[in-house]
């Protein structure tokens, strides 16, 4: 069952939705954002809680703050998709002692601001080179980015004061805004700087390349871990357990991504099952064959 949830969404609010006649009480409910690893992370958990736990999963889609509050208020059982220690710390900060860390999902995740490798690195290879007004020109002083509550686009608001970026514009969108804008100024064969994170599709879609970030402004590589409510864990022990044991490495989750733009996020959950048994068995059960 899939609820969409607006971005203005708060704590209360989200308790009453979830208090709908549609969402039963026994359901294990799991927030996710938009953004192509979370989705088939969380659709590869329901999948494997529904069908190997015998459990009912509710997936609630919202923007990344509400699901923070609604860890911490107990509205919502589990998030995958809190990254740390940098990108996420500032909601850490706020609701981080009413939260349960249940591990890592995966690491060696990155942020920052990503152009097509058809842009000559002479000309932009640096986030410092966007002083140049050349530069500057050809972007039409814009920078396209995600959604407004994403810590990467908060970073991208800090990282333009940090390179006195003046006569730029962080346009704010979303996931899938930002990934239509890349396209289509590839189709074109122009000039654009988004702001990306790994792992992503558009990297198996297209050629691309990192800005350096000389001043670490958009941090480090981090990792994306599953957090869940208080008392989840004590009431869904072998969940819990599950999720702690659950762990892609980067390539193989850039892949499923990859196929799931290609076909769809439920046939790339299919394809991961099928082609990773091991994988599954090790997860619900802690052991290996």
């Amino acid at each position: 069952m899939n609820k969409t949830l607006t971005s203005t969404l708060l704590g209360g609010v989200l308790a009453a939705s979830m208090g709908l006649s549609t969402v039963q009480a026994d359901d294990i409910q799991i927030g996710w954002t938009a953004w192509s690893d979370a989705e088939f992370v969380t659709r590869l958990a329901e999948r494997v809680i529904e069908d190997e736990m015998g459990y009912s999963v509710d997936l609630i889609q919202t923007d990344i703050a509400p699901q923070y509050q609604g860890l911490a208020s107990g509205d919502i059982d589990m998030m995958l998709m809190a990254w740390l220690p940098g990108t996420h710390a500032d909601y850490m900060e706020r609701v981080g002692q009413d939260v349960v860390n249940l591990g890592p999902l995966y690491g060696n995740a990155r942020l920052g601001w990503v152009v097509p490798d058809y842009i000559p690195e002479d000309e932009l290879g640096s986030i410092e080179d966007l002083k140049k007004d050349s530069v500057r020109d050809k972007l039409n002083g814009r920078i396209t980015g995600i959604d407004p509550g994403a810590g990467l686009t908060r970073l991208s608001e800090e990282a333009m004061e940090t390179y006195g970026l003046d006569g730029y514009n962080l346009q704010i969108s979303s996931g899938a805004g930002m990934t239509s804008a890349l396209e289509r100024a590839i189709r074109r064969d122009e000039w654009i700087v988004v702001t990306g994170w790994s792992p992503h599709w558009k990297f198996g879609a297209h050629d691309l390349r990192y800005l350096e970030d000389p001043e670490g402004a958009l941090g480090s590589f981090e990792r994306i871990h599953a957090l869940a409510r208080e008392g989840f864990a004590e009431e869904y022990h072998d969940v819990a357990m599950m999720i702690s044991r659950m762990h892609l490495d980067l390539e193989v989750l850039e892949d499923a991504m990859f196929y799931a733009q290609e076909n769809s996020y439920a046939e790339a959950v299919d394809r991961f099952i099928e082609d990773n048994p091991k994988y599954v068995q090790y997860w619900v059960t802690g052991v290996i064959d």
